[in-house]
C-alpha cells in the first residue's frame, strides 16, 4: 500500500462499480437496513458511462429488486416480440427454427433496453434510498487490514506527472474503509483480479475464459426498422478461425444495436476481431437494414464465458466479488445481468445478516451458497458444456452436443458432465509460423469505418499527462518476444488501436501505447500470449462516455 497520508471515511459496505450487481447491491442493503452506511464508487465520468452491453434483459432480477419498476418508469420498455436465429455463409443466410431449441432460449418475456441508461435509473433508486454514489472515483488500490482482510479502497486520486511523480495539482484521494468491501468492477476487474491472486480464489476452478463484444448503435431507415426483433446469428466472417457470433436488436426510435463477438481463445494471431465485425456488417443481410442508415455510437467489452465451472471462490476476508467480477453470463443466451443483479443482491442479505449479527472483515460464506445453489448457479449449470463444446468441437457438431446437453440439463441430467475448458485464452494463441496472414477487405466509411474513426464515436478521452494505465511487466517482450513469434498480435486483437508496432528510417521497430485510445474493454490483459501488459485503472471520469450503450 503506498504511503502517502490520506483521509479516511467509515461506512457499513464500500461498493466498487456502478453496474448492474453494484447498484442492485446498494439498493438491496438500504432496502434491509435504512441505517446502514453504504457507498458507491463508479470510475466512469457519470453512472453508466462505461456501461456496455447487448442488451436483452431477463427482468428475472428486476422483479425481485423493485417490484414496481414499470410504475417507476424504468427505462425497460421493448418487449422482445420476434426471436430469430441465422447460420450466415458469405452470400446467404439458413434460418434455424426456433421449436428444436431448448426452452431457455426463447426470449419471450425479455426486453431490449441499454443497460447504461437502466444504470443510470438504478442509480436514481439508490440515491433516493441515501446510498452515496460516487462517479469519477476510479479505485486505485485496495486497503488491507492488519490481519491481511481487505478493509477498503483508495479512490479519488488524481494528479499525477506521466512519470508517476506528483503534479503541481496532486490530490491523493481517500481510504474508504466498510465492514465489507464488493467488488463489482465487470470483467477482469483490476482490484478483483489483486484479490483473486492474493487469496488464490481460482484454485479447484477452471481458467475464466473470455469474448470480445463489440457493439455499434445504428438509426435506420423506418421501413427497416421492426421494434423488437432480436436477432442472432453464427457462422460467416468467422467461420473455422474462431467461434463467436452477431447480435441485431431493434429498439425504439428507428435504432438497432449491432454486435459482434469473437471468443478470445481463437489460435491465430492474424486474426482482427474488429475486422471480422466489420466485414460482417457487409452480408447482404445486414448490409441491407443498414444501407441508408447512420452509426451513432461504438464501443466494445470483454465479456466473461467460462460459466458454471469458472467461477471462482466469490468470498475472501472483508470482500465479494459480484457479477462478471466472478463471471456469470450464460453464453447460449447471451445473457448475465440477470445474474449479475440477483448476485449483488445476495451479497447484499449476507453482509446485513454479518452486521447485523455484529461480525465485519470476514467471509461471508453464505452469499457464496446463495449463487452456487441458487438461481445464477441452476442458470449457469444447465449450459455449462456449451463453451467447452464449441471450443473442441467448432460450431456445427457443438451445435449439435449443446443443444442435446442444453436439452438433458433442462430435465436435470447430462451425458457429458461437467466438461473443462483447459487453457487459457492467452495460452491457447499460437505461433506465427503456424498460420497465414488473414486478408481484411478495406472499410468503406458507409457500412464499415477503421478503427480509429470508430473510436471517435465511443467519446473517449484520457488526461494525456497523467501515467498510462496499460502497464508492461517487461517493456522489451512486445518487440523482443511478441512480434518475431506471434506477429505482434496486440495491433489487431486490441478494438481501439491502442497498441502500435512503429517502424522508421530503417530502424528496429518500436512498441507505443496510445493509451488515450483505451475503451477499458479489458482485451489486451486477457490475449497477450506472454501475459505482460496489465490494465490498471487511470484517474476517474476518464475512458470512453457511452450514451445509451
Amino acid at each position: 500500500m503506498s504511503q502517502t497520508t490520506r483521509e479516511t471515511m467509515e461506512y457499513d459496505v464500500v461498493i466498487v462499480g456502478a453496474g448492474p450487481a453494484g447498484l442492485s447491491a446498494a439498493i438491496r442493503l438500504k432496502q434491509l437496513d435504512p441505517d446502514l452506511e453504504v457507498v458507491l464508487l463508479e470510475k466512469g465520468s457519470e453512472v453508466g458511462a462505461h456501461i456496455l452491453s447487448g442488451a436483452v434483459l431477463d427482468p428475472v432480477g428486476l422483479n425481485l429488486l423493485i417490484p414496481d419498476w414499470k410504475e417507476k418508469d424504468a427505462p425497460v420498455t421493448v418487449p422482445v416480440t420476434q426471436d430469430k436465429f441465422y447460420i450466415l455463409g458469405e452470400g446467404g443466410q439458413v434460418r434455424v427454427p426456433n421449436f428444436p431449441m431448448p426452452p431457455l432460449m426463447n426470449n419471450h418475456g425479455n426486453y431490449i433496453v441499454s443497460m447504461g441508461n437502466v444504470c443510470r435509473w438504478l442509480a436514481e433508486q439508490a440515491e433516493a434510498l441515501g446510498v452515496e454514489v460516487f462517479p469519477g472515483m476510479a479505485c486505485s488500490e485496495i486497503v488491507y487490514g492488519e490481519d491481511g482482510s481487505v478493509k477498503g479502497v483508495v479512490a479519488g486520486e488524481f494528479g499525477r506527472n506521466s512519470d508517476g511523480s506528483e503534479g503541481p495539482n496532486y490530490e491523493p484521494g481517500m481510504e474508504l474503509h466498510g465492514k465489507y468491501v464488493f467488488l463489482g468492477e465487470g470483467v477482469r476487474g483490476s482490484l478483483a483480479k489483486q484479490v483473486m491472486e492474493k487469496f488464490d480464489l481460482s484454485a479447484g476452478h477452471e481458467p475464466q475464459k473470455f469474448g470480445l463484444g463489440m457493439k455499434e448503435i445504428w438509426e435506420v431507415d423506418p421501413d427497416k426498422h421492426h421494434e423488437g426483433r432480436v436477432v442472432h446469428t453464427m457462422g460467416w466472417p468467422l467461420g473455422k478461425n474462431a467461434g463467436g457470433g452477431s447480435f441485431i436488436y431493434h429498439l425504439d426510435n428507428n435504432q438497432v444495436y449491432v454486435g459482434f463477438v469473437v471468443h478470445l481463445n481463437y489460435k491465430n494471431p492474424y486474426l482482427y476481431p474488429y475486422m471480422e465485425f466489420q466485414r460482417f456488417k457487409h452480408h447482404p443481410m445486414v448490409a441491407e437494414l443498414l444501407k441508408g442508415g447512420k452509426r451513432v455510437a461504438y464501443g466494445a467489452r470483454a465479456i466473461s464465458e467460462g460459466g458454471y465451472q469458472s467461477m471462482p471462490k466469490m468470498v475472501a476476508p472483508g470482500v465479494a466479488l459480484l457479477g462478471c467480477s466472478v463471471g456469470m453470463v450464460n453464453v447460449p443466451r447471451i445473457k448475465g445481468n440477470h445474474n449479475a443483479m440477483l448476485s449483488g443482491m445476495a451479497a447484499a442479505e449476507a453482509a446485513h445478516d454479518a452486521i447485523k449479527a455484529g461480525r465485519q472483515g470476514d467471509e461471508l460464506p453464505d452469499y457464496e451458497t446463495a449463487v452456487r445453489e441458487g438461481a445464477i448457479g441452476k442458470d449457469l449449470k444447465k449450459v455449462r458444456n456449451v463453451k467447452p463444446l464449441w471450443s473442441k468441437f467448432g460450431l456445427t457438431t457443438s451445435l449439435a452436443l449443446g443443444g442435446m446437453d442444453m436439452w438433458t440439463n433442462s430435465f436435470g441430467f447430462s451425458l457429458l458432465g461437467t466438461m473443462v475448458h483447459g487453457k487459457t485464452d492467452a495460452e491457447a494463441t499460437e505461433l506465427a509460423a503456424r498460420h497465414k496472414p488473414i486478408d481484411y477487405p478495406k472499410p468503406d466509411g458507409k457500412i464499415s469505418f477503421d478503427r480509429l474513426t470508430n473510436v471517435s464515436f465511443s467519446m473517449t478521452n484520457h488526461e494525456e499527462s497523467q501515467p498510462a494505465h496499460l502497464k508492461l511487466k517487461d517493456p522489451d517482450i512486445p518487440v523482443d518476444f511478441n512480434l518475431p513469434k506471434y506477429a505482434g498480435p496486440s495491433a489487431r486483437y486490441c478494438p481501439a488501436g491502442v497498441y502500435e508496432f512503429i517502424e522508421e528510417d530503417g530502424k528496429a521497430p518500436r512498441f507505443q501505447i496510445n493509451f488515450q485510445n483505451c475503451v477499458h474493454c479489458k482485451t489486451c490483459d486477457i490475449k497477450d500470449p506472454a501475459q505482460n501488459i496489465v490494465w490498471t485503472t487511470p484517474q476517474g471520469g476518464d475512458g470512453p462516455n457511452y450514451p445509451n450503450m
